[in-house]
């Protein structure tokens, strides 16, 4: 019995790493994905703020805390901080995640885009 449990455990440690590296997305691609980003967001380190907010340094950073940048109060009243997981969610869908953010765009259908675009932002931060 105990080694039905080892080799069950060794399994889901296994399977566990498998999925880990199949999330971390490729930054590359993430440039790419980027682009539909580009209308409204910078990325460079002490780029400007557009129509969004400059995005260099974003995962790991607290929600509307860019200088310069006027956020919505949904966005300023959030407590977010800008985790991967906490990324993913808001660009599957921006409205659904912050009710009333001044972000339009629609979402990213695709988690592979979403994985891979966080991977890029990651690299920028």
């Amino acid at each position: 019995m105990a080694k039905i449990a080892t080799m069950a455990m060794g399994l889901v440690i296994g399977l566990g790493l498998s999925l880990s590296a199949a999330q971390a997305g490729d930054a590359a691609a993430g440039k790419k994905v980027f682009k539909k980003c580009k209308a409204c967001h910078t990325i460079d380190a002490g780029g400007k703020n557009k129509i969004g907010p400059n995005l260099h340094g974003i995962v790991g950073k607290a929600a509307a805390s860019s200088e310069g940048y006027k956020y919505s109060k949904a966005m300023s009243a959030s407590g977010i901080t800008w985790t991967e997981e906490n990324l993913a969610e808001f660009f599957k869908k921006p409205k659904k995640f912050v009710p009333k953010t001044k972000m339009s765009f629609g979402g990213l259908k695709k988690d592979k885009q979403i994985e891979d675009l966080i991977a890029y932002l990651k690299e920028n931060s």
